[in-house]
């Protein structure tokens, strides 16, 4: 896959959300016309908790069309909150999906240059979006995740846009196989110690297979995953 769709540019304005009044922008609106996106994001897109969302890893996250009827019919009771930019996604992409992309990848949209810097690990707020208790569960363990993109040429985007695929410095290193060492082969030794090594890993991914072979142990998800007060 050499070439995908972004069919919408989506940003957001935090707001109070979670059970206890926690940030989020996860609630994006479409952008009409052109937008400017510099190394740390697209203009006028807050992040409601700068620690875990945003910076130049997180500047863009991108999400494909093609998951929306697989979550429809997988939670028809909430069918109706599955559409695009449901995932907070400032990117509504189509035409690729996790295992169309590798980690690393550079892409060109205009004058803009992007990279793929990792796959989006799926948060407690996903819970709430979606009335789904475990529905952050369900992306991890789906696979269905999302991505994220570094801004390495900052720029002006428009949508519709196409993005072509520029080099592919990781072939080996689909989305999918990352999302395998993360959730499911956790333990594999030699994929973590390869992954620790890809240039342009996140820092925070870097710590994490670094760990991971030093302890020989996975990290505990359940922060992440689980509503603050529901464990």
């Amino acid at each position: 896959m050499t070439r995908f769709r972004i069919v919408e540019l989506r940003r957001g304005t935090a707001r109070p959300f979670g059970p206890n009044g926690e940030l989020s922008a996860i609630d994006k609106q479409p952008v009409a016309g052109a937008v400017q996106v510099t190394a740390t994001g697209m203009e006028g897109d807050e992040q409601g908790d700068p620690r875990h969302h945003g910076g130049p890893d997180k500047a863009l996250h991108a999400y494909s069309v093609a998951h929306y009827p697989w979550w429809q019919g997988e939670l028809p009771r909430v069918a109706e909150r599955f559409r695009p930019g449901a995932f907070g996604e400032n990117l509504v992409v189509e035409g690729v999906t996790e295992g169309d992309l590798c980690l690393g990848d550079l892409w060109q949209v205009g004058e803009v240059t992007l990279q793929l810097s990792q796959s989006r690990q799926p948060c407690w707020k996903l819970n709430t979006r979606f009335a789904t208790t475990d529905m952050a569960r369900r992306v991890q363990d789906s696979g269905r995740t999302g991505w994220y993109f570094r801004i390495l040429t900052p720029g002006e985007l428009r949508a519709p846009a196409e993005a072509r695929l520029i080099e592919r410095p990781h072939p080996d290193w689909p989305l999918t196989r990352i999302w395998d060492v993360l959730y499911r082969d956790t333990l594999n030794m030699v994929a973590l110690r390869e992954l620790s090594t890809l240039t342009g890993l996140p820092e925070r991914w870097q710590s994490l297979a670094q760990n991971r072979l030093k302890r020989r142990e996975v990290e505990d998800w359940s922060r992440r995953l689980n509503a603050p007060g529901s464990e």
